[in-house]
């Protein structure tokens, strides 16, 4: 199976940039992952925020396909232990599909169309986190949940 995280828009902090590219360089040891990029809307200043997801929403949607899962990583979504996502991430790995797609939304979420799409929706967290930190957090959870189904000492209880 292939994963995916798809997000709007480039990370710009090097910093962060760096730890993400760690981070996928680990994971592809037990599939192949990659991170993919929406170019931001253009202007999205002078737009309302329905406006911004309608448009942000109409690009994601493009980049899947009726066979993907996808998974939201939603504010709104079940929250779970690094062990819990780890099952629900073999589930997914078992469950047939050819392609498994993260995303991460823009600032003010997803369009109605995008959850409609979803598979499922997945909360990293209460907390609010800038959309560029997200990533590495994720990236980080991901790595942790193959090690965690594959008996690695990485995570510890």
């Amino acid at each position: 199976m292939k994963i995916q995280l798809l997000v709007i828009g480039k990370t710009d902090k090097t910093h962060i940039e760096a730890g993400i590219n760690e981070y996928v360089k680990r994971i592809n040891r037990y599939c192949k992952f990659e991170i993919k990029t929406i170019k931001d809307i253009k202007n999205s200043k002078n737009m309302s925020a329905n406006v911004q997801k309608k448009l942000e929403g109409e690009k994601i949607l493009a980049e899947v396909s009726i066979s993907d899962q996808v998974v939201l990583l939603d504010e709104k979504g079940k929250q779970t232990n690094s062990k819990d996502f780890a099952v629900f991430l073999n589930k997914l790995l078992v469950s047939g599909a050819k392609n498994l797609i993260f995303v991460i939304g823009g600032p003010y979420g997803f369009s109605e169309g995008v959850y409609a799409r979803a598979n499922a929706k997945v909360s990293l967290s209460k907390m609010t986190f800038s959309h560029q930190l997200v990533r590495i957090i994720f990236a980080e959870q991901l790595y942790r949940a193959f090690s965690i189904l594959n008996n690695e000492p990485y995570h510890h209880d």
